[in-house]
């Protein structure tokens, strides 16, 4: 394989050529020898690095006028990741290997050394230009589905895995002397040992292909991973990690395999949509419920947007209890309004009328069974914001509004009793049973 790659480029050698050069001049013939591979030693340095600069001040400036000037962008993402540069190192490579046999024939563990040293630095350099290669489609893959964020970086960095272990097991053909196909036998007994070095270089494989086929991470998501402390932004997906930027702007390392071993939320469903939930209630007071008297439906007719609900529950109320023929001066007897239900109409025409909210999606006010904390009034729509500081803005104020307005129905919300609650307890108890026992007496 050797004498292939550093065949020589004539039928005379170029070490005879420079000896037989120094004899004519009178050297001597043991003289002549050690100058003729000085001199070669020194031609062929010569001769690399000038070849180098030209590839590099030459060909290189024309390679980037061009690039620059073409009308494709594949070729400047090429550009940009040092295709071209990296490749330009392979040229004094080349020279070295094509005048080395020439220069150090006769000299068999010199010619070896070069060999193999030129060898090795051209499958390194060679590993470089695909590294780059394997950038760019990344770069360009990136690019053409900004929108969408397709986490292909663990696919590259799980092809760049697999060349540079072909690349290490040719290194080692070369250094050693054997066959490529040697160390590929041997694999199969240091299998154990390299699932163990490679464990999470494996398990992040599989899991990166099982992220993007089921598309479940991309860069940007807002992910929430409690088992993992994460909640936050998406920053990266590798082979191995996953690096969320959590909303106190600290950051988590999550191991890709987590994302598909473990549960964990994804927001960019609600993104997409363009809506974001509320869903809170508002807890009544059970003592305050009840019916609608007539001074309250005085009161609430003057509402705008709950006249057309009245107007129209009224006339069916009325219809129902004309046809129902019931004594309607028991309370109980017949259909009448109450107001928790008429503030629940009235929560209900407030949400219709906010522009801020997402109508075409689910909304509605519901009653959630009485707890000891009263009777949950659930406000649940959805706002056009998606946007976290927006959307809070959005909600606090539509609770602003609809706990200062609970009153006007005769309702009060619930609240566990507070200090200064217990405090004016006990002062009115004491104060009344002071003017029990002054009236007693």
């Amino acid at each position: 394989m050797i004498d292939t790659i550093m065949a020589s480029n004539g039928s005379e050698r170029t070490l005879d050529w420079i000896r037989k050069l120094l004899e004519g001049l009178g050297a001597e013939g043991a003289v002549a020898e050690l100058a003729a591979v000085a001199i070669g030693t020194l031609l062929v340095v010569v001769l690399a690095f000038l070849v180098n600069w030209l590839a590099k001040r030459v060909i290189l400036r024309v390679v980037f006028r061009i690039v620059n000037r073409s009308p494709w962008t594949w070729d400047n993402v090429l550009l940009e990741n040092g295709f071209f540069t990296r490749l330009s190192h392979l040229a004094p490579a080349l020279v070295i290997s094509a005048l080395g046999r020439g220069i150090f024939y006769g000299y068999p563990a010199a010619e070896v050394f070069i060999a193999n040293t030129v060898l090795v630095y051209i499958i390194f350099i060679t590993l470089m230009v695909l590294s780059a290669v394997m950038n760019s489609v990344q770069q360009i893959i990136e690019r053409r589905s900004a929108g969408e964020s397709i986490p292909i970086k663990g696919f590259v960095q799980a092809v760049k895995l697999v060349l540079f272990i072909i690349g290490g097991i040719l290194v080692l053909s070369v250094l050693v002397g054997r066959s490529p196909v040697y160390f590929l036998s041997g694999i199969g007994a240091l299998t154990a040992l390299l699932l163990l070095i490679f464990r999470d270089a494996l398990l992040g494989l599989v899991a990166g292909v099982m992220i993007s086929v089921n598309n479940m991470v991309r860069v940007g998501d807002w992910i929430e991973m409690p088992g993992n402390d994460a909640d936050g932004s998406v920053m990266d997906v590798s082979l191995t990690t996953v690096k969320v930027r959590n909303w106190d702007r600290t950051i988590t390392t999550i191991p890709s395999y987590d994302l598909i071993s473990k549960s964990f939320k994804n927001w960019r469903g609600m993104e997409e949509s363009g809506g974001r939930r509320i869903m809170r209630a508002i807890n009544i007071d059970l003592q305050t419920v009840g019916f609608v008297d007539d001074p309250m439906l005085e009161r609430l007719r003057r509402i705008e947007r709950l006249r057309p609900y009245l107007e129209s529950r009224l006339a069916e109320v009325e219809r129902a209890n004309a046809e129902s023929g019931l004594d309607l001066e028991v309370p109980c007897n017949g259909r009448r309004l109450t107001n928790i239900g008429t503030f629940r109409a009235y929560c209900l025409a407030y949400l219709r009328e906010r522009e801020d909210l997402r109508l075409d999606m689910t909304h509605q006010v519901r009653q959630l069974a009485p707890t000891e904390h009263g009777v949950p009034m659930e406000i649940y729509v959805f706002t056009k914001e998606t946007g976290w500081v927006a959307h809070e803005q959005t909600q606090g104020d539509i609770f602003d509004h609809l706990l200062s307005v609970v009153g006007v129905f005769g309702l009060r919300v619930f609240q566990e009793p507070s200090g200064v609650d217990l405090r004016e307890a006990l002062h009115t108890g004491g104060t009344a049973g002071e003017a029990g026992s002054q009236d007693r007496g």
